[in-house]
């Protein structure tokens, strides 16, 4: 028997002290991002191009999805255009973004490659996630754009090469348009959007990695397995659900995106083509018309979040793990015929 001390030791739960560590985070949630994330969907359902105290039910929603009149079509034309923008600015750096990073967290996470300064060059990939985004796009802007007779400093050192011609007569560069050009504007924020977070995805697959049993890689090393059937068979699965997170996340962050194509949108002759959905809501929410636009800025918020679950959702199911499913349901019946047959018998197994 085990005395009351020993009872009252075993009872102990430290359980909430998790909970008051993680209070800090939910206080500060609720005082100032619950109450504007409510508003935004109670915004949604007024204005409509009238007073924002004016409610018009899902009018916002029918114009940016469907259009209507000749204001609304207007309305329905930005916001599949800038959609598709965001789309394709974020499937443009997505792409490279986890190819870069998948290969270099193999190379880095390699056993049998001893490479000199390894946690260096792991430091410096990772270095620019850490920059603000609006300081890159300037650096970017004067990096690639140009004024009326000088050229950028990427087409100055083009005309050192020979790949930019200089026109002696106007005397002017025949420079190439990284920023005024539209399929160069898009190139240009895309590759400013994997060189900024490419670092961050290849850490998180490098812990996928690591967390491997090393077992499996021994056991294929034995079997004679070459290093492009260990990443295809071993690696690849195993690192589907760390896959399948940063896909997820980096899908949130690439509809959402707003700094680079805002700066780039604000700077360049390209608007409509940099213009995604948060630019978009940016410029309803501060639209100085008469009529009021903050109601499509919420209703485009909300339609947003929606887009944003829908693939998140399709995501998620894509990368399941079908043998583990296949599993819980010959469980779930296994037990499902075990309780029938205690039935039979009175509640008594035999």
């Amino acid at each position: 028997m085990a005395s009351a001390a020993q009872r009252r030791i075993k009872s102990i739960s430290y359980a909430k002290y998790g909970y008051i560590f993680i209070l800090p985070f939910f206080l500060v949630y609720f005082l100032f991002q619950l109450w504007p994330l409510i508003n935004t969907f109670i915004v949604s359902f007024h204005g409509n191009g009238n007073d924002i105290d004016s409610f018009v039910g899902l009018e916002n929603y029918k114009a940016l999805l469907f259009g209507g009149d000749k204001r609304q079509d207007v309305i329905h034309d930005k916001f599949v255009h800038s959609l598709g923008n965001t789309i394709i600015l974020w499937v443009g750096n997505f792409v490279p973004q986890i190819a870069l990073s998948l290969s270099c967290a193999v190379f880095f996470t390699e056993a049998n490659l001893k490479i000199p300064g390894k946690e260096f060059f792991k430091i410096v990939m990772y270095l620019p996630n850490i920059i603000t985004a609006a300081s890159v796009a300037v650096l970017f802007l004067q990096l690639c754009g140009q004024s009326e007779s000088t050229p950028g400093a990427i087409n100055l050192l083009l005309s050192k090469i020979g790949i930019v011609d200089y026109d002696a007569t106007s005397k002017k560069y025949d420079v190439i348009p990284f920023v005024e050009g539209t399929v160069q504007a898009r190139v240009v924020v895309m590759f400013i959007q994997t060189w900024l977070w490419f670092g961050n995805t290849m850490i998180m697959l490098m812990s996928g990695i690591q967390g491997i049993n090393p077992s499996l890689f021994e056991a294929a090393s034995i079997d004679g397995a070459t290093a492009g059937q260990v990443f295809l068979k071993i690696t690849l699965p195993l690192l589907s659900p760390i896959m399948s997170y940063t896909l997820v996340t980096s899908m949130i962050g690439g509809l959402q995106m707003f700094d680079i194509p805002f700066l780039f949108h604000k700077t360049t002759t390209v608007n409509d083509e940099l213009k995604t959905i948060a630019v978009l809501i940016y410029e309803y929410f501060h639209a100085q018309e008469s009529n009021n636009k903050m109601g499509y800025a919420g209703a485009a918020s909300v339609l947003l979040f929606f887009i944003t679950l829908v693939l998140g959702c399709i995501a998620f199911y894509m990368s399941r793990d079908k043998d583990a499913i296949a599993k819980k349901k010959q469980r779930k019946k296994m037990a499902k015929q075990l309780k029938m047959e205690s039935k039979q018998f009175g509640g008594f197994s035999i």
